[in-house]
């Protein structure tokens, strides 16, 4: 989902995760020039997105975005409809390089820079060709692969059937006009969808309807889905604010509902599949999410119940971790026993805003100097989560 660039006292930290690769780009050529075809640059400006080719062949390809403009921008590369996400890179400051790596078969696509991260961006063609060259994956690795697609796939359908679930409970009490048990839900509802964010993003159309904050929204679009909610149910912060009427609650829920069943019935296709690089960036991507919303303040604005989808990220991202971490281990494991430890120090540090067995203080309630450390431990786990992706590929 497209984010609002972080607050001042905040963009310097997270932006020191994209330091070292920054520097990197300034010390080495262009990738472009290397000669390997599937090694792109990307230009991202304030009026354009500039790739080195438009075409390359299949396998695994890497793209260099680098940020000439004056806003934070992000990267995507998405299916040929233009609605399914199959990479992507936000937060991409001023003068910052970032590397996107996806192993990508024949086809037709669509790449998009956004700057200010809002609306559907710069577009543009991209074509993947045939391409004879494979890698050797031995029967033990295709083993490890096969395992980490199932076991993945078992934790999205448990988390979206526990989502269906709560969501529909959620519903009934909005409905009736419980809001006090309402609040109550609403946070331990979203964990489940935090959990596998980037999975329901890759759908194209159901993040934006479920999961737009107001914030992001252009002109002219709907403010739907469970941020329209919260503020219908925390109204404190908004002026003027009108409720909406038994009516209007029970249309904005049900819409929620049947797109949370839509969800449920995707992720249960056996068409939908999570190779690793797509359970790689999905690890990097909610980790980014914490950087870009929850430790900012920002996704909840209205409730303030940041610290449960902080936790939701953290723990969607560690499992996806942890199901590449067998070929991981094969290939780089210092970078393994890094992540471990970094997973570990961030946990450790989220748990000392505990409140009873499954709740978290509110946003508010943290202090400067709090939510700077869970900051700058998001960024230390961040650095060394940038570089799975091409690990578990190379």
């Amino acid at each position: 989902m497209a984010r609002r660039p972080l607050p001042a006292r905040l963009l310097a930290p997270v932006l020191l995760v994209a330091v070292p690769t920054l520097a990197a780009c300034t010390q080495n050529a262009d990738p472009s020039d290397s000669g390997d075809p599937r090694a792109l640059s990307v230009n991202s400006s304030a009026d354009a997105c500039e790739l080195s080719a438009t075409k390359a062949p299949a396998g695994k390809l890497s793209f260099t975005v680098a940020n000439t403009g004056d806003k934070v921008t992000e990267f995507y590369l998405l299916a040929e409809d233009g609605l399914r996400i199959l990479g992507e890179i936000e937060n991409v400051g001023p003068g910052v390089d970032r590397t996107l790596t996806v192993s990508v078969p024949e086809g037709s696509y669509v790449t998009a820079c956004k700057p200010g991260m809002t609306g559907d961006g710069i577009r543009g063609d991209f074509t993947v060709t045939a391409s004879d060259e494979q890698a050797e994956v031995s029967a033990d690795e295709q083993a490890l692969v096969a395992a980490a697609d199932a076991n993945y796939r078992s934790y999205v359908q448990d988390q979206t059937d526990q989502l269906v679930a709560r969501t529909d409970e959620f519903a009934q009490l909005y409905k009736a006009g419980k809001d006090d048990e309402a609040r109550e839900l609403y946070p331990r509802a979203r964990l489940h969808w935090e959990r596998i964010e980037t999975v329901a993003e890759a759908f194209g159309e159901l993040d934006p309807i479920m999961d737009a904050r107001e914030a992001d929204l252009s002109e002219g679009d709907e403010f739907t889905g469970w941020h329209r909610i919260e503020k219908d149910l925390w109204p404190q912060r908004a002026e003027d604010y009108t409720p909406m009427t038994p009516d209007e609650r029970a249309a904005m829920v049900d819409q929620l509902v049947e797109k949370t069943h839509e969800l449920d019935e995707l992720v249960d296709d056996p068409a939908t599949t999570y190779p690793l690089d797509k359970i790689a960036n999905g690890s990097r991507g909610l980790l980014e999410e914490v950087a870009t919303g929850k430790v900012t303040g920002e996704e909840e604005y209205w409730s303030h119940t940041d610290l449960w989808d902080f936790q939701g990220n953290v723990d969607g991202a560690r499992v996806a971790f942890e199901g590449v971490r067998p070929v991981l281990e094969q290939k780089d494991p210092e970078l393994a026993g890094e992540l471990e430890t970094r997973f570990g120090e961030l946990q450790e540090l989220l748990d000392q805003h505990k409140v009873g067995e499954d709740g978290f203080v509110l946003y508010t309630e943290l202090n400067d100097e709090q939510v700077k450390a869970l900051s700058d431990a998001v960024n230390a786990l961040l650095n060394p989560l940038s570089k799975l992706t091409a690990a578990v590929l190379s």
